[in-house]
């Protein structure tokens, strides 16, 4: 919940007005929750834009990774098929079926979400600081040109 309201913080910074946050900040979630490997597995995703970077810019790939290691491993299940082993391990479900990486524990993508909670939150503050120094300097250069572009006619005598 921290890291969507982070993220909802950013995109308000960025838009004109609450309407316009609303609309971005879904449609952001959106093409995130689209990419997180749960709709369309991580092989399954076409590479040039949606795997590489969207893929691991995407917090839902994090979430849904500590969660099924958090539920999968070291679980052993009964398996239906015949011809094939008694039980599946968590470990190939999660590998083979979910196609996750399982080069790291539920602890790292913990602290990988923690990291973009943190990531957005400056990145909110420091847009927050530029607009600060930058409205006065817009608002003064255009008032200054709107008085150059004012002319006052003389009357005629």
């Amino acid at each position: 919940m921290m890291l969507v309201e982070s993220l909802m913080m950013l995109v308000a910074s960025l838009v004109p007005n609450f309407l316009m946050g609303i609309i971005t900040g879904a449609g952001v979630q959106v093409i995130m929750i689209l990419n997180g490997g749960f709709f369309r597995l991580p092989n399954d995703l076409p590479k040039p834009v949606w795997k590489y970077p969207m893929f691991y810019i995407s917090f839902h790939k994090y979430a849904n990774q500590g969660l099924y290691k958090n539920e999968f491993e070291g679980l052993a299940f009964p398996n239906g098929l015949v011809g094939g082993p008694a039980t599946i391990i968590g470990e190939s479900i999660l590998r083979e079926t979910w196609q996750m990486e399982m080069g790291y524990s539920k602890w790292v993508d913990l602290g990988i979400l923690m990291g973009m909670v943190v990531f957005y939150r400056l990145m909110f503050l420091g847009i927050l600081k530029l607009s600060e120094k930058a409205r006065p300097v817009v608002r003064g250069f255009l008032v200054r040109h709107r008085k150059q572009a004012t002319k006052v006619l003389d009357p005629m005598p």
